[in-house]
């Protein structure tokens, strides 16, 4: 049985939205300084102001279309933004619980900072009961808001989920709703040791991450460079140079070429996966070394931003441990290093070495800790049965409101033709 929502029936791709991080292809020709960006050029969607979008092409920068000049690169990226965008439009009214997060929570945000919400919405009972199954999710479309359904919420609270955490206990959390109140009284309950890990060593452990990401970036450039400087050479001769190179352990000379080997074929399939080659092979990236622009971003994830906030969840990690109570905003000369790591003025080398320096006090901290060992699942599972049995109430007596006699109506179904 295939059942779809009636309103995706009939998608128009030029008419839903691209949603932040959208890959999309370009519909016109783009003169851009001296060059031409082609139609048919696959980008990624960084921005959107009304109804014009800046899109990121790699080897070219950041293009600025209007949004009838692009359409999403894959068919399941409309049905995918579709369905985000009606359920941000039929579910928003339903947010009980909003909180203002990111740099602007910490003390780190400067004149360009996004303003970034997370919160909780709850579902009215119709949208629990069909076949179709609820949104967990509502996500703006620029990104910049997120809200995650009560169950969703507590669940990722129970697992001392960071982002989570930080949006129940950040001093500008708002109720919107008596539920979202009952939530906050309800947020000590969430708590435990387990922020160790959650935010201490995931953060340890994404920052040696990040620095085998660096060391990867680095190769990449090299192998570019390789093919773009010399007659080409042969895969094989490019994985024994490379071998060379890698700080990466192996049995035996050989495992060490063979490692390098994959890596390159990971590279051109990666750049394939992303529009830049025309075939997946090794033949197709020594084409782009030598004929397209080859100076690529940096991957996203090792940007400087990740890196000040992993250094950024350790210390959090360690004050709460240690205090019992939770502090978001840093000042001070913890709050100098953390924008000096965001400009990029910090090698990542330093980065983890300054890390790995802080585990020990958040290892004392941990050991040290009044904090209960694991969360409350009984507090919080009388939590979701109160908001449960609220919203019920709401829907049986049509109270005014968003879970009563104003509740969106929940997705029809229909059978597929």
């Amino acid at each position: 049985m295939d059942l779809r929502l009636r309103h995706l029936a009939h998608l128009d791709p030029q008419a839903v939205a691209l949603p932040h991080g959208t890959e999309i292809v370009t519909r016109v020709d783009r003169v851009h300084g001296e060059r031409v960006v082609p139609q048919g050029t696959v980008g990624r969607v960084v921005k959107i102001a009304g109804d014009e979008l800046d899109v990121a092409i790699v080897g070219v920068g950041t293009l600025r279309y209007a949004r009838r000049e692009l359409s999403p690169r894959r068919v399941g990226q409309v049905l995918w933004a579709q369905r985000r965008e009606t359920a941000w439009n039929a579910l928003l009214p339903c947010v009980v619980l909003d909180a203002v997060v990111g740099s602007r929570a910490w003390g780190l945000a400067s004149e360009t900072s996004d303003d970034d919400r997370r919160g909780v919405f709850a579902l009215p009972l119709p949208w629990t009961l069909g076949l179709v199954a609820p949104p967990e999710d509502l996500v703006r479309e620029d990104g910049s808001a997120t809200y995650w359904a009560a169950q969703k919420a507590v669940r990722q609270a129970l697992r001392a989920d960071p982002n989570t955490l930080e949006m129940l206990f950040v001093p500008g959390a708002s109720a919107r709703d008596p539920i979202g109140q009952w939530i906050l009284d309800a947020r000590d309950a969430f708590v435990s040791v387990e922020i160790h890990g959650s935010f201490g060593r995931y953060a340890l452990g994404q920052l040696r991450r990040l620095e085998q990401g660096q060391r990867l970036a680095e190769h990449r450039g090299v192998v570019l460079d390789w093919l773009r400087r010399e007659r080409a050479p042969a895969l094989d001769e490019i994985a024994t140079r490379l071998a060379a190179l890698s700080p990466r352990a192996a049995p035996s000379q050989a495992d060490a070429v063979l490692q390098a080997k994959q890596y390159v074929k990971q590279l051109y399939r990666s750049l394939f996966d992303q529009g830049l080659l025309e075939g997946a092979d090794f033949a197709s990236l020594v084409r782009f070394a030598r004929e397209a622009a080859p100076d690529l971003e940096l991957p996203r994830e090792l940007r400087p931003k990740n890196a000040y906030n992993l250094v950024r969840l350790i210390a959090t990690a360690t004050r709460w441990l240690r205090e019992g109570q939770p502090t978001f905003e840093v000042d001070g000369a913890l709050r100098d290093r953390l924008l000096a790591i965001k400009r990029g003025e910090v090698p990542l080398d330093d980065v983890i070495a300054e890390a790995e320096a802080m585990a020990p006090e958040l290892d004392r901290a941990r050991e040290a800790s009044k904090l209960p060992p694991r969360a409350d699942v009984a507090r919080a599972d009388a939590l979701l049965r109160r908001i449960g049995e609220e919203i019920a109430r709401r829907h049986v007596e049509r109270a005014p409101g968003p879970f009563g006699a104003d509740a969106p109506r929940p997705p029809e179904v229909v059978w597929s033709e």
